[in-house]
């Protein structure tokens, strides 16, 4: 009997995850028995540079940086796409030209739209800072030039 040919090529992959999966268990199990344990109050706390902490690590970020980092994975990632065009420019011909095309033209979209949504504005509007500090401004006045005619 002929062992069949998918059982004969799967082998060396089951023997190569079995090492990985045995050798990070191992690892894992004496760095647990072998690693340091301080129970100092300076253990938990973050250190840079030497300048002692002053208050939590754990800060709450804006959103905003959360899709700045968004967006620079995604535009980073089509980046390559453009690149391993350029590449390979020859072989891909008019076909690959005009995918490329589409392509940075949908990139060109998504921008424009993102822009007139506001996605991209990231922090304060100054107009309307300034419009909300004139409205304080005149708001106190009036109401006193009110006080003092009424009197």
């Amino acid at each position: 009997m002929e062992p069949s040919t998918s059982a004969v090529l799967l082998w060396p992959f089951l023997v190569y995850g079995i090492a990985v999966v045995t050798l990070v268990g191992g690892i894992l199990f004496i760095s647990y028995f072998l690693g340091e344990r301080h129970e100092e109050n300076a253990t938990d706390q973050a250190y840079e540079a030497g300048i002692t902490a002053t208050g939590t690590a754990r800060l709450r970020f804006p959103v905003h940086f959360y899709i700045i980092a968004m967006f620079f994975v995604i535009f980073d990632v089509q980046s390559v796409f453009v690149i391993c065009w350029a590449i390979s420019i020859r072989a891909v011909g008019l076909a690959g030209y005009i995918g490329i095309v589409i392509f940075i033209g949908v990139l060109v979209a998504v921008l424009v739209y993102e822009r007139q949504i506001g996605a991209l504005d990231f922090g304060p509007d100054g107009k309307k800072i300034l419009k909300s500090y004139h409205q304080k401004i005149k708001t106190p006045i009036r109401n006193e030039m009110v006080d003092k005619q009424g009197k």
